[in-house]
């Protein structure tokens, strides 16, 4: 079935459940909690299953929370189909669904998908049907087996893409009334989507960091066959959006704009806190301001563990008066999992009964809780015992082969909370010349004519043998049966 016709299919679908062909199971909000797991937050009492459509549109301002360690599953997603504000969170976990609504039938009601981590997976996802749709993303992975369509029909849509990545087979964004703002986060979609989508960029309908920052596209390059959507900010913040960094202190850095008047300084007002709704809704500016009006390009602030951290940089080009207000910036900081590079794949060859070789290794972490300890691990061989590792726990260290065959080695960096890991193989062949024929760039040389990887006696001894020796057709006519 073409990504046209599944569309369409997924439309026919939801106008059925709008018009209330399907019971739904409705979220109460009636428990002790918020999440998606406990029965008394739904009508009838019990957590729906894959058969069941879910329609989570009051009370109003509602959060249906699903966190780590919850596997959620639905038939019909349905967020916001009432005549006020509901929301999912997603922050862990998995939601499964067949299809996904977020803004569904009422003109006045507004739903919003709120995803920060975890893993969503659903055929289609429309944001904005009749209703208002917002997808909200700082992490985690969409999956979508169809379409992400923004808006769906008379609705308005609206994603802001600030992290995390969303994998889909097509977007369609239908009309003026829905927006993709992208952040840190991607969107992957299926085949080369770069013409209309760079459409959808002229038009203002795909932004990047609310104006302030460039979006890129590319096909069959970052990703095999997908087309690849992301953005950089035009501030060049450093450390990089949704980045991680180690705890202690911490120097933010941007890149100051031109001056709208050549030579003028630029002033910057920057804001930094932990409460990312103080940022974004800026009730007390003075609380969370740790710069202002200075011509300065960094400024260092002091960073918890396992604490993320909003930030924004205001900028004076024009008047004093009148500041450009930038957008809002997130770095997590936390222990950084080590970084392990195993080396690159190795080709060699038997030299009598064994080979004697090194493994050449790099692992980098910043030692935030202890020096990180490596440790090798045989994944495969040939055979068992075919490897002997001189010391499992060096990060360069010497193995000896005594079989032909494939060795798959990993090694591994614990930094006393978390694991990094990588993988070499090593391909042992009879001799030299298979080793060598074996390379993705070998060439043979000209005149060896027996494949020995030499030209020597025994192909001139080839040579002499056919020497004026002549088979090309006589015939003008060939038949070949």
């Amino acid at each position: 079935m073409s990504r046209k016709m599944r569309y369409w299919v997924a439309l026919v679908l939801l106008t059925a459940l709008c018009s209330g062909a399907s019971a739904q199971t409705f979220w109460t909000d009636q428990g002790d909690d918020h999440l998606w797991s406990n029965p008394a937050n739904w009508q009838g009492g019990a957590v729906p299953g894959s058969a069941n459509a879910v329609s989570i549109d009051s009370p109003a301002d509602t959060h249906c929370q699903i966190v780590q360690g919850i596997v959620a599953e639905c038939e019909t997603l349905r967020v916001g189909n009432g005549g006020m504000p509901t929301n999912l969170d997603i922050s862990g976990g998995s939601l499964t669904a067949a299809g996904a609504y977020v803004g569904v039938d009422s003109p006045s009601g507004h739903g919003t998908l709120n995803m920060s981590g975890g893993a969503f997976s659903t055929g289609s996802l429309q944001i904005g049907w009749r209703g208002i749709g917002t997808l909200n993303m700082t992490g985690g992975v969409i999956n979508l087996n169809d379409n992400l369509v923004v808006p769906g029909l008379t609705g308005t849509g609206t994603v802001h893409l600030r992290g995390g990545t969303i994998h889909a087979s097509d977007l369609r964004l239908t009309s003026e009334a829905g927006l993709i703002d992208v952040g840190a986060g991607v969107l992957i979609l299926e085949g080369d989507d770069t013409e209309i989508l760079q459409t959808h960029i002229d038009n203002g309908w795909i932004t990047a960091y609310d104006g302030q920052g460039i979006p890129h596209l590319d096909y069959n390059v970052t990703n095999e066959g997908k087309t690849t959507l992301s953005a950089t900010p035009l501030l060049d913040p450093r450390p990089i959006d949704n980045g991680i960094v180690t705890p202690g202190q911490v120097e933010l850095t941007w890149t100051l704009p031109d001056p709208c008047v050549p030579g003028q300084p630029v002033l910057v007002d920057v804001y930094f806190t932990d409460d990312y709704d103080a940022l974004k809704e800026f009730t007390n500016p003075d609380a969370i301001q740790i710069v202002s009006a200075q011509n300065v390009d960094s400024v260092t602030v002091q960073a918890q563990a396992k604490t993320r951290y909003y930030w924004a940089v205001d900028t004076y080009v024009g008047s004093d008066a009148d500041p450009v207000f930038g957008p809002i910036f997130t770095f997590l900081a936390d222990n950084l999992i080590p970084q392990v590079d195993a080396g690159a794949d190795i080709v060699t060859w038997l030299e009598g009964d064994a080979r004697l070789g090194e493994l050449d290794a790099t692992i980098t972490d910043d030692g935030a809780v202890i020096p990180y300890i490596p440790q090798w691990k045989v994944i495969s061989e040939p055979n068992e015992g075919a490897i002997t590792i001189e010391t499992i726990t060096a990060e360069d260290t010497r193995v000896t082969l005594t079989a032909l065959g494939e060795y798959v080695l990993q090694l591994s960096a614990h930094d006393g909370e978390y694991i990094g890991t990588d993988t070499v193989t090593i391909t042992v062949y009879s001799d030299s010349c298979q080793a060598a024929q074996a390379l993705p760039d070998y060439v043979p040389l000209v005149g060896d004519l027996n494949g020995d990887c030499r030209v020597d006696e025994l192909d001139m001894a080839l040579l002499e043998e056919n020497w004026l020796e002549d088979n090309s057709l006589v015939e003008p006519w060939f038949q070949t049966d």
